[in-house]
């Protein structure tokens, strides 16, 4: 088209589109169910259904082309064909020419010749019967029919191929053997992916220890001596791995170094900054590039769920130094650009305020390793997590810039820095193709990264063709590589957001945009609005299966960071080209970049506070179902809706509220909080996290539970915007590690903490996020007494010397006495029977008789001081333990002990959160 136009640049008025083309659609799909099948099936299952494909679609194909050469046969130049009248009139030998039909050449109906002696072509059916303009018709809707099954045949046999053999890897070799005997190895392993910090997670009172995850490949194995490996186990010839005989193998594997401190440092290396524990700590292994290989020792073991896409898991524990990465190759050269392109554009940014420090990397490659998991939390709770890592829309802004807007692709105004500087189309398309090549380069050809590159691609070929009837093909083609190249892709949730997505963009968005078009909304802000509800639409349903949430919040969170993403990700981009050569010229655009990422961040923490950001929705592929079913009517009646501005207004306002969900309505409409309460203990499963109330809007907290999130939407519920006092009863992360979820968006005076400072990792935690926040700490001791509205508190433990040390972190708890509204409610913390005992002896003990309210201590365990529990005598007990724990919290004993002193027990694992109402004399306790 561009080369016809007689212009370098090319047309001013591309061809109109045609219908679009779903030819494609059928194998792709074929192929990527099948993957998804087979990746579990034997290899003999996986090779007969490839050759049964195979042969079904050889005999589709043989049959239709027979088929069609017999139509030739019959109806082609040299054969008869039906004269005038409908009877088969076949030329006699001598025949006279005058007996012969006048004015067209033997063997041509009249109907044609007579079309072409007036210069145009003969029309449908001109020349033969109409039956017979039927029959070809027919034919050709049949030969297609044949062919496009063919077609799809051919892919799942493909697919199946692929995947039986990517399947056999896990099955074939010594590591399956050697992780199923959790035999101690040494290995030499070449890693595929990324070194990655594993996010900690709490287990009980701790949290798991800091780790590096790696994807590799296991390429020679040696276990425990010469001859724990041989026989029919041993593939390719024998090799020496660390002085011992070993086997070459080829085996993908999860390897797992655990970089915790070592106890004789008495301190942690996690968390807050970067901190090697000798060669083996965490930056040894997270400085390492893809395709470095490693020889390491350390313990496999199955993999973790049954269908990973690993053999096993290699285990690295850094005892001694055998956990230290000793490189055996180096990374190849495009890896060891990529690595100073990634560690320039991360120097850029070190200066730059947290929240641009930590999201530039992530626009740009998806380095995601300065993400905090408060941040995290927040984007995923307003659906913009696909910013925080490596997407098609990185490489489609990228595209933009050198091309131009898609709609003007094939015209000369086309307002690319191509055109501008005067490239051809031909060899822009070029150049858009060696930006994609650099793209999956320096962002590493992890399945992420390629699946971008992948969906890029279409947007570079709309560029290129100027033509909307070609992406659904585009797209369909790279869904079938990357399926071929990679079957796992197939059983990948991040794979099939991203179809679905980038699907939404192609299909349903621009038909959304023109009918918001035609009901007077500027052109821009349709395009906005229906690719953001597009995407939405179709993504959400599997958003719901992996999170059993539905963000209200997404589509407004979309549509106000699109501005900013395109200017931070160009930047993002030029500092990382110019940082390798011009530092101080990549630290000012980085500078520059920061502005963009911080209105990302704000607005994600912003959505994320709000009290209604999200709805708890039914998981699986059940919940699934039922919500593309709520959107699918929504859609429908969102068209008629339209035509109604004053009902759409009602709507958005109503949507509005729930978001908003201001407490004097959310009172009267769900009763929860109910009205005058004095005490409410949250839902945070196994841990504690109860709010006092000190007026209106303002609370004490005290500890804040294992899981930002629940904290967070627990204090939101409650209508909290303002804490005077954090008080952390003890260290343990149960009672700790939801601390950024009490702090996000709200206001907060100060976090008092115990003496005893152990576990020291949970202390380090707990300083950063108050330095981080600007928040001071101070140290509770007993006899402390405060005040705050209509709160008074008294600290009854621990005292100032606590003589003789408290055997753990529990024996040290902060103890409460609390009033409020004549309802005195005593606080344990997780105290165990020997810190009870001596707080019976202590000089509170007077003080601590016939309490309303008892926060029972250690979540009801079976360690408790039954003369406490007496001499307490509550009206009320409450425990905060989560459904299903482990330990089997609350005992039963425990729960027997205090409803003997006429307590009532309510409990968090059944009866949800619960708040306390009413006066000394009138106490009225409520479930959410």
């Amino acid at each position: 088209m561009h080369a016809a136009s007689g212009s370098r640049l090319g047309a001013s008025h591309p061809r109109r589109e045609g219908p679009v083309d779903l030819r494609l659609v059928p194998p792709a799909l074929a192929a990527w169910a099948t993957a998804a099948v087979m990746l579990d099936a034997s290899p003999q299952l996986a090779g007969g259904l490839a050759l049964g494909c195979v042969l079904v679609a050889g005999v589709l194909l043989g049959g239709w082309g027979s088929r069609a050469r017999r139509r030739r046969a019959s109806v082609g130049g040299g054969g008869p064909l039906p004269p005038e009248g409908g009877r088969d009139r076949t030329p006699v030998r001598g025949e006279p020419l005058s007996e012969r039909p006048r004015g067209r050449a033997p063997n041509v109906p009249r109907d044609r010749a007579q079309g072409s002696a007036q210069g145009r072509p003969p029309g449908p059916g001109q020349g033969r019967p109409p039956g017979l303009v039927r029959s070809r018709a027919a034919g050709a809707r049949y030969g297609w029919s044949r062919t496009a099954g063919a077609a799809v045949l051919l892919c799942a046999a493909a697919a199946g191929v692929s995947a039986g053999l990517h399947g056999a890897d896990l099955r074939r070799g010594p590591v399956p053997v050697l992780a199923r005997e959790y035999a101690t190895v040494t290995a030499e392993v070449e890693l595929t992916s990324d070194p990655r910090l594993a996010r900690p997670k709490v287990t009980g009172n701790h949290m798991t220890p800091d780790s590096v995850l790696i994807n590799g490949e296991v390429r020679n194995i040696a276990a425990d001596g010469p001859d724990r490996i041989g026989g029919p186990d041993r593939i390719g010839g024998p090799d020496r791995v660390a002085g011992v005989a070993g086997v070459a193998t080829r085996a993908p594997v999860l390897v797992i170094v655990d970089v915790g401190e070592r106890k004789s440092e008495g301190r942690r290396t996690g968390g807050g900054g970067p901190a090697d524990v000798g060669r083996g700590g965490r930056q040894a292994w997270l400085g390492l590039l893809p395709s470095t290989r490693v020889r390491v020792t350390g313990r496999l073991a199955p993999a973790l769920t049954g269908g990973d896409r690993f053999a096993a898991v290699l285990r690295l524990r850094d005892r001694g130094g055998r956990a230290v990465p000793s490189v055996v190759r180096q990374p190849s050269a495009a890896q060891r650009i990529a690595g100073r392109l990634r560690a320039g554009l991360r120097e850029a940014t070190d200066g730059l305020p947290a929240d641009a420090r930590a999201l530039l990397p992530g626009l740009v490659v998806g380095d995601t390793s300065r993400i905090t998991p408060e941040l995290d939390e927040a984007f995923k709770e307003t659906d913009l997590a696909h910013t925080l890592a490596v997407s098609g829309s990185n490489l489609t802004i990228m595209l933009a810039l050198l091309l131009g807007p898609p709609g003007l692709a094939q015209q000369v105004e086309r307002r690319g820095l191509a055109p501008r500087l005067g490239i051809p189309l031909r060899t822009t398309a070029l150049l858009g193709g060696m930006l994609t090549l650099g793209f999956v380069v320096v962002c590493r050809p992890d399945p992420s990264v390629l699946r971008a590159a992948a969906c890029g691609a279409v947007v570079l070929l709309a560029l290129a063709t100027g033509r909307r009837r070609s992406l659904i093909p585009a797209l369909a083609t790279a869904v079938l590589l990357l399926v071929l190249y990679d079957p796992w892709l197939a059983r990948s949730y991040g794979f099939l957001l991203s179809v679905l997505a980038t699907g939404a963009l192609l299909t349903l968005a621009p038909r959304w945009s023109a009918a918001l078009r035609r009901r007077g909304v500027p052109p821009r802000l349709a395009e906005a609005l229906a690719a953001a509800g597009a995407a939405q639409a179709l993504c959400a349903p599997v958003v719901a299966v992996l999170s059993a949430r539905v963000s209200l919040v997404a589509v407004p969170c979309n549509l106000l960071v699109e501005f900013a993403v395109a200017p931070a990700t160009v930047l993002g981009f030029a500092t990382l080209a110019t940082a390798p050569w011009a530092m101080p010229v990549a630290k000012a655009l980085a500078w520059c970049a920061s502005w963009p990422a911080e209105w990302i961040a704000g607005v994600a923490r912003t959505g994320a506070a709000l009290p209604g950001a999200g709805v708890d929705w039914p998981g699986g592929w059940g919940g699934a179902l039922l919500l593309a079913l709520a959107t699918a009517v929504a859609v429908l009646l969102g068209r008629r809706l339209l035509r109604r501005p004053w009902l759409c207004a009602a709507c958005a306002a109503l949507l509005l509220l729930a978001v908003v969900r201001p407490p004097p309505l959310t009172r009267v409409l769900t009763g929860w909080p109910p009205p005058g309460w004095r005490l409410a203990m949250c839902d945070v499963g196994q841990g504690d996290a109860t709010v006092l109330a000190a007026g209106d809007g303002t609370a004490v907290v005290v500890d804040a539970g294992p899981d930002p999130a629940l904290v967070d939407r627990c204090l939101s519920r409650l209508g909290i915007t303002r804490i005077p006092l954090v008080v952390l009863t003890h260290f343990h992360a149960d009672h700790v590690a939801g601390l950024p979820g009490v702090l996000r968006g709200r206001a907060v005076g100060a976090i008092e903490t115990t003496g005893f400072a152990e576990p020291v990792d949970q202390v380090a935690f707990v300083r950063r996020e108050a330095e981080a926040r600007g928040v001071p700490l101070v140290r509770a001791a007993a006899g402390e007494r405060r005040r705050l509205g209509p709160l008074d508190w008294e600290v009854l433990w621990p005292p100032a010397r606590q003589v003789p040390e408290p055997e753990g972190p529990n024996d040290a708890s902060v103890t409460l006495l609390v009033r409020s509204a004549g309802i005195r409610m005593l606080l344990l913390g997780d105290l165990e029977p020997p810190a009870q005992q001596a707080l019976a002896r202590s000089p509170a003990a007077a003080r601590l008789g016939r309490v309303d309210v008892l926060k029972v201590a250690h979540h009801g365990s079976a360690y408790q001081d039954p003369d406490l529990l007496r001499a307490v005598a509550p009206r009320l007990a409450l425990i905060s333990a989560g459904a299903d724990n482990p330990y089997g919290h609350p005992a039963p004993g425990t729960v027997a002990a205090l409803e003997a002193t006429g307590a009532v027990v309510l409990r968090t694992d059944r009866d949800g959160a619960l708040a306390v109402a009413g006066t000394g004399t009138e106490l009225r306790v409520a479930g959410d």
